[in-house]
């Protein structure tokens, strides 16, 4: 009977740890959805509906799709999101070449000062990106590349912290595997595509994935080098819709533009979020 008594208050215990869990966690997601929810209501919203409401409403009987035109037609938004779209795709692609051969390098490669060389890269980590902004200004502005994809490109093409990522998943490759492939007389680049990337897709997709997010949000950099609105991004062109397009008065429209702004990394987040947290957590991991 002790047992049995003991048992059901282990139960009961537990069912209510669970329940307070859940009801946090509840809680914790209505916080941290509220301002999507917010975001997206305010978009559906008439601009005059909008002003009319001294007391903000949760809700509204009159959706509309106007402002979503309204943001389209007032800036060329379209072609921001060509641009943003060749950024993130020139960025990304290069950046994946570098950060794999490099950290097929550190991890794989024996040469000398190889490690000294790759605790330099890691204390690079801790110096705070702002810092180089005006170092990466200059140099592009002497270059001549301001107002280009190439000056928007360049100092985004690699990443200290993807290189210790993948660099950390390619240690995890047993060195037999190599040992092998050199008795059969693989070269070094045959055995990082045919045995090393795809045994570490995860993590590239993850890298690939991170950067992509990285780029379409990027908003200093582009706003210091392009001054020509042929080469605005979706994140500068924020700013430029809310400057010279239809004004800082009307929110609904530039929700509206947020809202389509935002829905492509929602909609890619949601579909691959399950690999982003796999491959971090296999890079992470060691042995």
């Amino acid at each position: 009977m002790d047992f049995e008594r003991i048992e059901r208050s282990a139960r009961l215990r537990k069912r209510v740890g669970t329940g307070v869990l859940y009801a946090l966690l509840t809680v914790w997601a209505v916080i941290v959805l509220f301002p999507f929810y917010w975001m997206l209501l305010t978009s559906v919203k008439s601009y005059g509906a909008y002003n009319s409401e001294w007391v903000p409403k949760l809700y509204t009987t009159a959706p509309t799709l106007e402002n979503y035109g309204t943001a389209f037609t007032a800036v060329p938004l379209g072609g921001y999101f060509v641009n943003t779209i060749l950024f993130t795709l020139g960025t990304t692609a290069l950046m994946l070449v570098v950060t794999v051969l490099a950290a097929f390098a550190f991890s794989r490669l024996r040469f000398r000062g190889r490690d000294l060389v790759f605790t330099g890269f890691l204390a690079l980590m801790m110096i705070p990106g702002e810092l180089v902004v005006i170092t990466n200004f200059v140099t592009i502005t002497n270059w001549d590349l301001r107002n280009t994809f190439l000056g928007l490109i360049l100092p985004s093409v690699t990443s200290v912290f993807y290189i210790y990522l993948l660099r950390e998943n390619f240690a995890q490759v047993p060195d037999e595997l190599y040992y092998a492939a050199k008795v059969d007389g693989t070269s070094d680049l045959k055995y990082l595509f045919k045995v090393m990337i795809p045994i570490c897709r995860p993590t590239i997709i993850t890298v690939t994935i991170l950067k992509v997010i990285e780029c379409w949000n990027s908003y200093v950099w582009p706003r210091l080098i392009t001054d020509d609105q042929a080469y605005f991004l979706v994140s500068n062109g924020i700013q430029e819709i809310r400057e010279n397009g239809f004004g800082r008065e009307n929110i609904p429209a530039m929700m509206a533009a947020v809202v389509v702004i935002s829905a492509p990394l929602i909609v890619l987040f949601l579909v691959f979020r399950r690999k982003i947290m796999a491959g971090v957590a296999r890079g992470g991991t060691k042995g």
